[in-house]
């Protein structure tokens, strides 16, 4: 029996339609003949979704008891025994009741897939694992119903089910989602026009990403090797150079052009060592691709033409980025280059561009990482100029009419062992010594053609020839690893400066300093193992790279840090001259992952902290302020209920105002006590609206004493972009503050004016003012300032006031007003040329 087919529909938000497309599957399916019922479908009192389920057969619901309340689920083993041949399961992220077969309903739907039955289901964006982040930044609503991706991935069909959030808000706003009561709520909340287009966003570039897994998918089992141009994807061929920086923001121009454009800076490695790049650079470009929206790939090959096309079709790409050669002209006798060799071996599905940069024709330099290896094709021609040239400067010299004398034929096989050396080391040039005085003693002593020498002066030329060959060999073999050497010690220090100054800086991550290190030594993947003791097993505390390793053993190269801590790293044997930057790295690594550690517990105790200083001020504000209009409250109360006196009714109203006061008073303490609760969770969400401020500010002043107050709002003033609520509570706070400390004479004043595309609101009053180190502490929580008296307040206003101001975008600041006071600036952000918006709900909603 083999595994069922699952099929989802997705969505960007509630509403859209999935479980009405479902159900119209299920009906098409009916009509060809299939076997289909429906497992769990919920309508949520919607007509037209209600309407969609007659005719359709429905497995009864298995009910459960919970909390004293029956509940109904799926009934997994009733559809398993009714075994049809699709069952349509809505909801797949849902929670089932404790009691129920399984914790969430898609492990249901892996049961049933099990079972061999396809399966048909809904699920909306903001239900995925990994987006569950995403999702509270973007509505500030936690998804607490979640489904792994990889559940969704694994399903045979994913249907995105669009729809424009104007038309999502109208069918919202018509009922056709919610009940009227619950409306108002939702438009303004969850199905704001912002929230509702960044989760389309979301579910377009899902969907899209998985089209495009499915595509590699398909080009990988049928072995498609030339280019699909679905959309552009522009590689990046780095050398680790200087024109890399060049190259990179050439391609995002490249990707800007057409939508969907998508960068890949790949960096070719050799396997013979350390990278032949420097560290830094290479750094530095990689932030510059990740910064430009692009991604940094690092690739192991020998043969850099080959390695880079390789990846190429391997990604799909349409374009290939190069930087003309930096070699100087002579160095193209060993080969036409990567960029020539590219555009020929690329066929007609790449395009390969060769873009000029200020590097050209200026040099590679010195192959900083190669150490003293030569490099196969050197060594080869080292071989071939050593040994056949000797014997083609033999047959030349004899067919050649001219006599140089021996002692120019001699100089000749000297400048082709010299050559040997240079390209091939000592060996190639001791073979060409070898070789050339063979040659010096059969072609060109007498007896000629005989391995014998008649004049004496001849034995003491060859032999002084073999040993020049041997001395000059030798020096030009010793200079050439000495150079190789320097070159590799440069290397090795810009490496360990670049990484202990990074480290120091703390600008590396753990992942980050790991990736360095695989990139470095061009090695598949690196772990940071680590153990408790002797006994206890490795643990990873970070890796880079497919397949890891999780104990050192397993590894090729394994770096021990310590007794219980090692980096590991899997791809291919290293030298030993290389274990010592890699000892560095394993060291560095330990450092900041100790430094990570420390730097979480530092941040867990601030947070500790800074909660018990609030809950201190908490304690102390209900042990004290909150007290004291209780016990106002109480008094008069057990006073109205005393027989004991008989109170007038000047008395009985005096005390019913009292009442009726200190109730007003502990319902400003608790809200602000609340909207403190709710900035310090982050829980504050602001519904940015264009509001003329004349419908705010008066508003804000109905607490306040009549006459305390002066208002200066000009009818000219453009309207902000606020939300209503907190800006009315944020200037009811600032107005109180300033109503407290003013003199009783003076009135506070409340201005406002257009500042460019700012609004500044003004409240300023005269009293004693406060001074310059302490202008930033009186909006800290739980601060009064100077002698303000108990049970004045608990020192929440003007936090509360600063905090809702900044969640519109808005700021808050304290300044001294000329002649004495203090003066509170609230600047907002202005919509100038728009009328005010006289409706709860947006215009595309209306009607």
């Amino acid at each position: 029996m083999g595994r069922g087919k699952l099929r989802i529909y997705l969505g960007a938000a509630p509403g859209v339609g999935k479980t009405y497309a479902m159900l119209s599957e299920a009906h098409r399916r009916i009509e060809r003949g299939t076997d289909c019922v429906v497992g769990f479908v919920e309508h949520h009192n919607r007509p037209r979704t209600e309407v969609m389920l007659h005719g359709l057969e429905q497995v009864p619901r298995r009910e459960i008891e919970y909390r004293d309340t029956v509940f109904t689920e799926m009934d997994v083993d009733a559809v398993l025994e009714r075994r049809p041949a699709v069952a349509l399961v809505d909801e797949m992220a849902h929670t089932n009741v404790p009691g129920s077969r399984n914790a969430k309903r898609w492990q249901d739907v892996e049961e049933l897939l099990a079972a061999g039955i396809d399966v048909v289901s809904t699920v909306n964006i903001q239900h995925l694992e990994s987006l569950g982040d995403v999702v509270e930044s973007i509505t500030g609503v936690r998804q607490r119903e979640t489904v792994p991706d990889e559940v969704v991935r694994r399903a045979d069909q994913i249907e995105l089910v669009d729809m424009s959030p104007q038309a999502l808000r109208r069918r919202m706003a018509h009922g056709n989602i919610y009940k009227s009561d619950k409306v108002d709520a939702a438009l303004s909340n969850y199905f704001r026009p912002g929230n509702l287009t960044a989760l389309r966003e979301l579910a377009l570039l899902w969907v899209a990403d998985r089209v495009d897994e499915y595509l590699q998918q398909y080009r990988g089992e049928h072995n498609i090797r030339s280019t699909w141009q679905a959309r552009e994807r522009i590689v990046v061929g780095l050398t680790g150079g200087p024109e890399g920086r060049t190259l990179i923001r050439r391609a995002a121009r490249l990707a800007e052009k057409g939508a969907g454009g998508e960068v890949l800076a790949v960096y070719i490695a050799r396997s013979d060592g350390l990278t032949a790049a420097s560290p830094k650079e290479l750094a530095v470009q990689r932030t510059l691709v990740e910064d430009l929206g692009g991604t940094f790939h690092h690739v192991i090959g020998d043969d850099v033409p080959s390695a880079l096309l390789e990846f190429a079709r391997g990604v799909n790409a349409t374009q290939i980025v190069l930087g003309s050669s930096r070699r100087k002209t002579w160095q193209y006798v060993f080969g036409p280059g990567v960029g020539a060799t590219v555009a020929r071996e690329s066929g007609p599905d790449l395009d390969v561009h060769i873009v000029t940069h200020e590097a050209v024709a200026k040099g590679r330099g010195l192959p900083v990482a190669r150490g003293a290896r030569l490099g196969r094709s050197r060594i080869i021609w080292g071989w071939l100029v050593g040994v056949a040239g000797p014997v083609l400067l033999a047959l030349l010299l004899t067919h050649a009419d001219a006599d140089l004398g021996l002692a120019n034929d001699m100089l000749l096989f000297l400048a082709l062992t010299v050559a040997a050396a240079l390209l091939g080391g000592l060996l190639p040039a001791l073979a060409s010594a070898a070789v050339g005085s063979l040659l010096l003693n059969y072609y060109f002593t007498p007896p000629l053609h005989r391995f014998t020498i008649a004049d004496p002066k001849n034995i003491v030329a060859i032999v002084v020839f073999v040993a020049v060959a041997v001395s000059v060999a030798s020096v030009v073999d010793l200079a050439a690893r000495r150079t190789h050497q320097a070159a590799r010690l440069r290397a090795e220090s810009e490496i360990l400066s670049f990484l202990a100054g990074s480290v120091l800086r703390g600008e590396t991550s753990l992942e980050a300093l790991l990736e360095r290190v695989r990139e470095t030594f061009g090695m598949e993947s690196v772990a940071l193992l680590e153990r408790e003791s002797d006994v206890e097993p490795w643990t990873c505390a970070g890796s880079v790279g497919p397949s890891p390793a999780r104990r050192p053993e397993d590894a090729e190269v394994d770096m021990p840090v310590g007794d219980d801590m090692a980096l590991a790293l899997s791809g291919r044997v290293l030298p030993a001259e290389d274990r010592r930057v890699l000892g560095a790295f394993a060291a560095q690594a330990a450092v900041v992952l100790d430094r990570q550690r420390l730097v979480g517990a530092a941040e867990e105790a601030r947070k500790l902290a800074e909660g018990n200083k609030i809950r201190t001020a908490l304690l102390a504000a209900v042990s004290h302020d909150l007290r004291t209009p209780l016990a106002g409250i109480k008094a008069a109360v057990s006073s109205l209920r005393s027989d004991d006196v008989e109170w007038s009714e000047d008395d009985q109203a005096e005390l019913l105002e009292g009442i009726e006061a200190g109730a007003d008073r502990l319902d400003h303490l608790v809200g602000n006590l609340l909207d403190m609760s709710r900035l310090q969770t982050g829980t504050v969400t602001a519904l940015i609206r264009d509001i003329d401020l004349d419908e705010v500010v008066p508003m804000a002043l109905v607490g306040v004493p009549e006459g305390s107050v002066e208002l200066e709002i000009p009818e000219t003033l453009p309207m902000v972009r606020v939300d209503k609520g907190l800006l009315e509570r944020a200037v009811a706070n600032i107005v109180e503050n300033a109503v407290k400390y003013s003199p009783d004479a003076t009135p506070v004043v409340v201005s406002a004016s257009a500042l460019g595309n700012r609004v500044e609101v003004r409240v300023v009053d005269r009293g004693r003012g406060v001074p310059d180190d302490a202008k930033e502490r009186i909006f800290e929580p739980f601060q009064r300032y100077g002698d303000a008296p108990r049970g004045s307040g608990v020192g929440l206003g003007l936090a509360v006031a600063r905090g809702f101001t900044e969640a519109m975008d808005g700021t808050l600041s304290a300044e001294d007003t000329p002649g004495g006071g203090l003066t509170m600036v609230l600047t907002l952000r202005a919509e100038s040329g728009t009328a005010p918006v006289s409706s709860e709900l947006p215009a595309q909603v209306i009607g």
